[in-house]
């Protein structure tokens, strides 16, 4: 995860058949406008919408190499595992923390974020990303991050 500047990695991502993921951002050169999280390892995790409200999101992922795509992701999220010590977590998260979560434990339930992409049209190569995307995300995710502190 960290080699390839990834935001999270599922176990399942690398051949283990366990129910355990990772998310962690820092200073992340793929991700220059995510805030940053700290390294949490999620055993088991459930997590539950805490509000109705939505956001649209262009994701990509360390199994699609190359390729971005709009998602859109629950504002918050109530997030209910144990971590790596079997202590409980029970706690909510929100804004780009909790699209950061739900996309690592998406992989947990077999799926990729490219089957919650609504619209085709909106995949791009990580280069179109960055020349024609990027911008408007980063202020997109700052205004998500104002008012959500994360």
């Amino acid at each position: 995860m960290r080699e390839a500047n990834g935001a999270g990695l599922a176990a399942n991502q690398v051949y283990q058949s366990l129910r355990i993921c990772t998310v962690e951002v820092r200073n992340n050169p793929r991700y220059p406008y995510r805030p940053n999280i700290p390294l949490t390892i999620l055993v088991n995790p459930i997590l539950t919408p805490a509000s109705d409200e939505t956001f649209v999101n262009y994701e990509g992922c360390l199994s699609v190499p190359d390729l971005r795509g709009q998602v859109r992701r629950h504002c918050e999220i109530k997030v209910d595992a144990w971590d790596r010590e079997g202590n409980p977590i029970s706690t909510v998260v929100k804004g780009m923390t909790a699209a950061t979560y739900q996309h690592e434990v998406d992989h947990l339930d077999g799926k990729l974020f490219l089957d919650r992409v609504e619209d085709a049209t909106s995949l791009v190569t990580q280069e179109n990303f960055q020349r024609y995307c990027m911008d408007k995300v980063a202020a997109d995710v700052e205004a998500l991050v104002k008012r959500y502190g994360s």
